[in-house]
């Protein structure tokens, strides 16, 4: 994967969601597992920075919008594990962790925007306040 190429692309679709952080490519050199001694390309997020906001910075929507990039870029790389996760098997673990299959829908769907992904978190997280609203103590 071309992370050059991905960011430039994350940046076009959705500027605001790469704010509040400095991220910028690296390269890497693993040492075990899959990519053992093979030059990988990616990219790091610094959150060490002056740069820093953590009003701006939403890494929920960086890492759905670093998906979404590379589906578009890369339409056969796998990003899902195929195998069973814990103690499911009847689901993608993506879908499991993710509560459900609407995340990945959004990834794999070509005619989802980045709006309609914003507005659908905005409502859950607006859900989310007032649910926790009687046990925030301050």
């Amino acid at each position: 994967i071309d992370f050059a190429k991905v960011l430039h692309l994350m940046n076009k679709k959705a500027p605001k969601w790469c704010k509040g952080a400095l991220i910028r490519e690296c390269f890497f050199q693993p040492t075990f597992h899959k990519f053992h001694d093979r030059l990988c390309h990616g990219y790091q997020i610094h959150t060490d920075t002056p740069s820093y906001k953590p009003q701006l910075f939403k890494p929920f929507r960086l890492v759905a919008l670093t998906l979404k990039c590379i589906r578009e870029l890369y339409p056969q790389y796998p990003i899902y594990r195929e195998f069973a996760y814990e103690y499911v098997e009847d689901r993608l673990a993506f879908d499991v962790i993710n509560g459900g299959p609407k995340l990945r829908e959004w990834i794999e769907d070509k005619n989802q925007s980045v709006a309609q992904l914003e507005k659908a978190l905005k409502k859950d997280e607006k859900t989310w306040k007032t649910e926790i609203k009687s046990f925030l103590l301050y």
